[in-house]
């Protein structure tokens, strides 16, 4: 059976040291912001549904996506209609490109993937959660932002419990180095893909 691990979780918390490990296993990943951007250049029936929901974010066939974001990124409500409009294209897609890997393991990165119903499409869901302190201080350091605002970024998203109660399996990044982290998913993805631990 073709094996799916969903990979979730808030910013900061080591996913893609996670995804890394994955990839270096020979597991195809997929990205769905990727997927996402991929099908707002080919899907014509997604733009056609956007513009249907938000009326003039298409034109010439092309979204225009900064007014798409100042409609939604204000309006929790318009957030909710856009994920209900796009996440049926991206569900299928990803679908599509899991059975073209078969029988190839494969990784769903989505930060919604619970809510999206991508999850459904997976053998295991992994949450990757970390303590707050570190994600702020991985944050500051990797995009130049103050403690204060990488704060205020990771308190928007959902909390570490919630992630780890919706998942099978959660990974705890709480090692003080990314080679200790990546030797710890490796552990833990052999078991779930059934491979024997290197010697």
């Amino acid at each position: 059976m073709q094996t799916i691990i969903g990979i979730t979780g808030g910013t900061g918390c080591g996913k893609t040291t996670a995804l890394n490990v994955l990839s270096g296993m020979g597991v195809h990943i997929i990205d769905c912001d990727a997927v996402y951007h991929h099908l707002l250049e080919t899907d014509g029936a997604m733009l056609r549904d956007l513009d249907s929901a938000f009326p003039g974010v298409v034109e010439d066939g092309k979204l225009r996506r900064k007014k798409l974001g100042q409609l939604v990124f204000s309006d929790s409500a318009a957030l909710d209609r856009l994920n209900q409009v796009i996440w049926p294209h991206v569900c299928r897609a990803v679908e599509a490109e899991i059975q073209a890997q078969s029988p190839r393991p494969c990784a769903i990165d989505a930060i919604g993937l619970l809510e999206s119903g991508l999850g459904n499409l997976c053998t295991v869901t992994v949450a990757v959660t970390a303590p707050e302190e570190d994600r702020i201080a991985r944050l500051m350091a990797r995009e130049g932002i103050s403690g204060d605002y990488a704060r205020l970024r990771i308190r928007a998203q959902k909390s570490n419990d919630v992630f780890a109660a919706a998942c099978g399996v959660t990974i705890e990044n709480h090692f003080g180095s990314a080679e200790a982290f990546a030797a710890h998913c490796e552990t833990i993805f052999r078991t779930i893909l059934k491979e024997e631990p290197t010697k």
